[in-house]
């Protein structure tokens, strides 16, 4: 896959999610009655324009997201309709609208990927002949893991992800012939003298439909978590700014991983499932508390609520308008240097 190819794949995709997310804010504003000035598709020259009752709609050359312009959103206006004098209820839908229109996305591919698939696989242990050890701590083939260390194993692959994190020793609940068993400080070094792959696996059964429904929504939980866990390495130190991909990287990795699937029904589920869980992500990252992203923006929702009802006074919105525009200009200058990052190492670099 050339780098324009991959570059130019890696701003459609993150345009439509962005579209997506802006579509969640337009549908809740209008629901409340909040007044939306604009609803466009892309940003830059519009390429179709048409003036509705009150909002006119878009759609613009450059197709890098989109954006709903409501009423009064960054400075007081005297609209009645403004966003500023909506109830904070309402204000508070709006703002996490479009992080749940991500999130619904992401759900409803999954959804759709464990629909496809006829059965359900589930981390058990499938054979301990390389680490006796562990039977002697009370481990059996076949058991299936429920809990490690207090994590549940939502998704086939929970387990090992969790058994590698978790040290020397960890507490073990385990599925055993229908009954719930928990192995108190289980000494894990034996299972990494072998490849843990050759200690766990899975056990395959057939999925109803009630599995399938199941089964897509553990997967969306398990990517928030997983999110949830990449933030907490970023913020330790455990992955630098090289193991950071934007639009750029990411669509690298779809390129890699479509080509190395065996047939093109196995590619397009890859790409499927990269997408579901860049969505979720973005759902994710929108609802930090960073001014410039509606996470932040509810935070200062919050505190302003909190500033009137001790105050019986607003607080001014321009305030916020200011540290939104700061940090804005901050996550511009990241995403650029993740760009880069992500171009030089197409390039092996």
């Amino acid at each position: 896959m050339s780098v324009v190819l991959i570059v130019l794949l890696g701003v459609l995709l993150f345009g439509a999610l962005i579209a997506v997310h802006e579509l969640g804010h337009f549908l809740t504003a209008k629901l409340c009655g909040v007044k939306v000035n604009e609803f466009s598709i892309g940003m830059g020259p519009a390429l179709l324009s048409r003036q509705g009752r009150e909002t006119r709609y878009a759609l613009r050359l450059f197709p890098i997201g989109g954006y709903c312009a409501m009423e009064g959103e960054d400075e007081d206006t005297p609209d009645p309709r403004s966003f500023q004098k909506a109830k904070t209820w309402k204000k508070l839908v709006i703002l996490v609208a479009g992080a749940l229109c991500n999130f619904l996305v992401g759900f409803l591919l999954f959804l759709g990927l464990c629909a496809a698939r006829p059965d359900y696989y589930v981390d058990a242990v499938v054979s301990l002949d390389q680490a006796p050890e562990l039977a002697a701590q009370g481990l059996e083939v076949g058991d299936e893991f429920l809990r490690v260390d207090g994590h549940a194993v939502l998704i086939n692959g929970d387990a090992p992800l969790f058994l590698s994190r978790a040290g020397d020793r960890a507490d073990l609940e385990v599925r055993r012939n229908g009954q719930r068993v928990l192995l108190e400080d289980v000494d894990l070094r034996p299972a990494f003298r072998v490849p843990l792959s050759q200690t766990v696996g899975v056990k395959v059964y057939p999925a109803s439909l009630g599995d399938k429904i199941g089964q897509g929504w553990r997967t969306s939980v398990a990517m928030v978590r997983l999110v949830w866990m990449s933030l907490g390495d970023l913020v330790t130190g455990s992955v630098g700014i090289r193991d950071i991909s934007g639009p750029v990287g990411i669509v690298s990795v779809m390129g890699e991983v479509a080509q190395e699937s065996e047939t093109a029904g196995g590619a397009l589920r890859n790409v499927l499932y990269l997408v579901a869980f860049i969505a979720v992500n973005l759902a994710v990252m929108n609802l930090l508390p960073i001014p410039a992203l509606d996470g932040g923006r509810v935070f200062f929702l919050l505190v302003g609520a909190a500033f009137t009802a001790v105050t019986r006074r607003r607080l001014d919105p321009k305030y916020e308008g200011a540290v939104n525009a700061v940090f804005f200009v901050a996550l511009l200058l990241f995403m650029a240097v993740v760009a880069v990052s992500d171009i030089l190492k197409l390039f092996g670099r």
